[in-house]
C-alpha cells in the first residue's frame, strides 16, 4: 500500500445538496421543541458538531441537547437519502478516480465532518458501494467542533504512511495545514477554482474528470518523497 488518499464527501465525492440545512432544524425541531426561524451560518467546510453547536448557540438553548440531536440528524439523513426520493448525486469522474487511486496502490478513506452514519447514506444513496472506503482508517466531524480536529486525529492514526486530502473548500485545506497533511483541491462545491487557488492546495483540479492524471502525480511524488 502506497498511502492514504482521504476524501472529503460533500462538493468532493457528491454534489451539494439544498437539502442539507434543513434537515439540521429538523432535528433541533424535533428534539428541542424550537422551530429554528432564521438562517443558520453557512455552513460549507464545518462539521456536524460544529454546525450543530453554533445553531445551539444561535437560538440560544441547552448545549446539552448536542448529542441528541446529533442522533436525530443520522436518523432523519438515513430516512431522506435512503427512501429513494432524495438520493444524493456524485461528481463527475469519482467511480473512475476511485478506480485509478486504488489501482496505483493508495487507499481510499473518508474525512468528513459528517458522522459515519451520514457518510454512508450520502455516498450509498448516491450509488457508490461503501466497500469503495477504507472505514477503519476514517475520520469524522460528528463530535468536532472544527475540521482541524479532524486532521489531527488522522495524523494521530495514521503514524508515517503517506497521506493527501481532497477537499474542495478553503476549511478542507486549513484543517489540511493544521495537521501538515498535503491538500488537493477540487471545484465541485460551492468554492471555484479561484479562491482554492489561494488555498495552500499543491494542485487545482476543476473536476475528477479533468483532473485525474494531475491527482495521480501527486500521489506519486508524494509515495517517491515517502520511500526518500
Amino acid at each position: 500500500m502506497a498511502g492514504y488518499l482521504l476524501w472529503d464527501v460533500d462538493g468532493t465525492l457528491l454534489l451539494n445538496s439544498a437539502q442539507a440545512s434543513r434537515l439540521y432544524d429538523r432535528a433541533i425541531e424535533e428534539v428541542t421543541g424550537f422551530r429554528p426561524d432564521t438562517p443558520g451560518p453557512g455552513e460549507h467546510g464545518k462539521t456536524d458538531g460544529q454546525i450543530i453547536a453554533e445553531r445551539l448557540a444561535q437560538y440560544d438553548l441547552d448545549p446539552e441537547w448536542h448529542g441528541a440531536i446529533g442522533a436525530r440528524l443520522d436518523e432523519l439523513s438515513t430516512d431522506l437519502y435512503l427512501s429513494g426520493d432524495a438520493g444524493r448525486k456524485i461528481a463527475p469522474g469519482v467511480h473512475e478516480a476511485l478506480a485509478a487511486v486504488r489501482d496505483a496502490g493508495w487507499t481510499n478513506t473518508l474525512l468528513t465532518g459528517n458522522s459515519p452514519t451520514r457518510a454512508r447514506v450520502k455516498l450509498v444513496s448516491a450509488g457508490l458501494d461503501a466497500a469503495d472506503f477504507d472505514w477503519e482508517h476514517s475520520f469524522f466531524g460528528h463530535r468536532t467542533r472544527a475540521r482541524r480536529e479532524i486532521t489531527e486525529n488522522a495524523v494521530a492514526s495514521l503514524g508515517d504512511e503517506p497521506r493527501v486530502i481532497v477537499g474542495d473548500t478553503p476549511s478542507d485545506g486549513q484543517a489540511a495545514d493544521a495537521a501538515r497533511i498535503p491538500f488537493v483541491a477540487v471545484a465541485t462545491g460551492a468554492f471555484g477554482a479561484e479562491v482554492l487557488r489561494e488555498t495552500s492546495a499543491l494542485v487545482v483540479l476543476d473536476d475528477l474528470v479533468s483532473g485525474q492524471d494531475a491527482l495521480l502525480a501527486v500521489l506519486s511524488r508524494l509515495e517517491t518523497a515517502a520511500v526518500d
